[in-house]
C-alpha cells in the first residue's frame, strides 16, 4: 500500500522552469522541487481563497486601478495574518515527512519564499479577478 509521502508525490505537478540540480542551494532547491509544484497544483484554491477575500472585504478591490490591484494583493499576502496562516497552510498539507521537517529547521525563510509564490501567483493572475468572472 502507498504512504502517504508517495501519494502526495504521485500527484505533484512538474513545474519546467524550476531546475534543481547539484549546485541548487538548501532553500532554492526546497523552492523548486517543493513550494513551486505545490503552487501549481493549489492554484485553483489559492485563487478561491484571494477570491472570498475579495467579497469578504466588500469587494473594494474591484474599484482599483491596476497598479492598485497589484498592491492589494501585495499587502494582503505580506501584512494579512490570518490569510498568510490560511496559504501557509494551503502549501504544508501538501508537505512529506521530511519536507516538514525542513520547513520545521527553516520557517521563516520558507515562509518569506511561501508568500512571495503566493503574491507572484495572484498577481500574475489579476485577470481571474475581474468583476464578471467572480
Amino acid at each position: 500500500m502507498e504512504t502517504r509521502d508517495e501519494r502526495l508525490l504521485s500527484i505533484r505537478m512538474e513545474v519546467p522552469k524550476a531546475k534543481v540540480n547539484a549546485s541548487t542551494l538548501g532553500l532554492e532547491s526546497f523552492q523548486n522541487s517543493t513550494l513551486r509544484p505545490i503552487s501549481k497544483f493549489q492554484n485553483d484554491i489559492i485563487l478561491s481563497i484571494f477570491e472570498n477575500y475579495i467579497s469578504r472585504y466588500k469587494n473594494v478591490f474591484h474599484r482599483l486601478g491596476s497598479e492598485d490591484k497589484l498592491k492589494y494583493i501585495e499587502n494582503t499576502v505580506k501584512k494579512d495574518s490570518k490569510f498568510k496562516n490560511l496559504i501557509r497552510g494551503v502549501y504544508m498539507g501538501h508537505f512529506t515527512i521530511e519536507e516538514y521537517k525542513f520547513y520545521h529547521e527553516n520557517a521563516s525563510e520558507v515562509n518569506k519564499r511561501i508568500i512571495n509564490l503566493t503574491k507572484e501567483r495572484l498577481q500574475s493572475q489579476l485577470e481571474y479577478f475581474q468583476k464578471d468572472n467572480v
